[in-house]
């Protein structure tokens, strides 16, 4: 996928970016990352998410497009400042675009421009499209730099990212050897836009696609949260602790989608051996993310769905770390199975794990019917 890396089309990368990346971190913490703040934006989009499931009234629906809506808006809030209503069109346009950029590339078309980009120059569609939206997503967020650079005053408490980084700018002017510029500035609002929006949306889409197959987990789950959980209280990250059998469910979903494939791109910074390979000093190296996930010398059952791979005898498998989509994940995931059972259509034969490929793995769009629960 290199023309469409050299095209601008995907996330930056190199030394530049990891200084952004840890500036974003900084941003993070400094905006409500580990604090209630961020949890209350999370249960605002999980009670919005909620309404729009029910308001189906138990028809057959695909649940992509309300989880993805959801999801993203709390990196947008982040990025932005506020959340966009379903119906905003700048808003489902973006959303378009970041699942063309996730997956147009893995597609016959984008193999086909990696491999002959001057021939491949002289058709339209579809990978023109995904330049062209590509192209509407920074002029986007270039026009939502310029209202906030309108707006801010130096001194002023940063409400979102774009007022931080302006902050950045601001305090790094005279400096002739910072990373801090209005052009990156974009980039990294864009990488985070992407990421933000499909990691947690195709998790949670993979997710209730393993319920539908496997109602017994689902009926597992159910029983614990209404013994833990009251019907009206607020669900919060801590409740993780409480959940054992949930959280080793939504660990398992993540283990057995493997939706990235494999790891970062990372650099070989000294002269090793790997199982009698040598590798040199310099080498770029992409981590085979399904090589751990499913290697039977870590995993009971690799090729089988098994919440107690991340069950111990206490109870639970403790978390390494916590990020945003960890809490996203949690706090989506037990509001949606607290409020509601998921089943197939009638007309369903029977659940599929076929996939689509690109940058990362999502089912073929599949309906489901959600019945609101009596315990919700």
């Amino acid at each position: 996928m290199i023309q469409f890396w050299s095209a601008g089309v995907f996330m930056t990368t190199g030394p530049i970016w990891r200084k952004q990346k840890r500036f974003v971190m900084m941003a993070l913490r400094n905006l409500g990352m580990g604090k209630k703040i961020l949890e209350n934006q999370i249960q605002q989009e999980a009670h919005y998410l909620l309404k729009v499931f029910k308001s189906k009234k138990e028809l057959p629906f695909d649940p992509r497009t309300p989880i993805v809506k959801a999801v993203s808006n709390i990196i947008f809030n982040f990025v932005f400042g506020h959340r966009f209503s379903e119906e905003d069109a700048h808003f489902n346009k973006l959303l378009k675009t970041i699942h063309m950029i996730v997956y147009l590339p893995g597609s016959i078309w984008g193999r086909a421009y990696d491999s002959f980009p001057t021939i491949m120059q002289k058709f339209q569609k579809p990978y023109q499209q995904l330049f062209e939206h590509n192209e509407f997503m920074h002029n986007f967020i270039k026009d939502k730099m310029q209202s906030h650079k309108e707006r801010w005053e130096e001194g002023n408490k940063p409400q979102d990212l774009l007022d931080f980084y302006l902050e950045f700018i601001s305090k790094n002017k005279n400096n002739s050897d910072s990373i801090f510029s209005e052009e990156n500035m974009v980039q990294i609002a864009v990488d985070l836009l992407i990421g933000g929006a499909e990691a947690s949306t195709t998790t949670l889409y993979w997710g209730l696609l393993y319920l539908l197959k496997y109602p017994d987990v689902q009926e597992k789950i159910h029983h614990e949260i209404d013994a833990i959980l009251g019907p009206s209280q607020m669900i919060t990250y801590k409740d993780r602790n409480r959940l054992p059998y949930t959280n080793a469910v939504l660990h398992e979903i993540v283990r057995y989608s493997n939706i990235s494939i494999t790891g970062p791109l990372r650099k070989c910074l000294k002269d090793i051996v790997i199982m009698g390979s040598p590798i040199g000093k310099g080498t770029l190296l992409l981590p085979n993310a399904h090589s751990v996930l499913y290697d039977p010398e870590h995993w009971k059952t690799p090729w089988k769905f098994n919440p107690e791979h991340f069950l111990d005898f206490e109870g639970r498998r403790a978390c390494v770390g916590e990020s945003l989509a960890r809490i996203e994940l949690f706090i989506f995931f037990t509001n949606l199975l607290r409020s509601f059972k998921y089943q197939l259509p009638p007309e369903a034969e029977e659940v599929s794990f076929e996939e689509i490929t690109g940058s990362i793995r999502q089912p073929l769009p599949y309906n489901l019917c959600a019945f609101p629960r009596e315990a919700a």
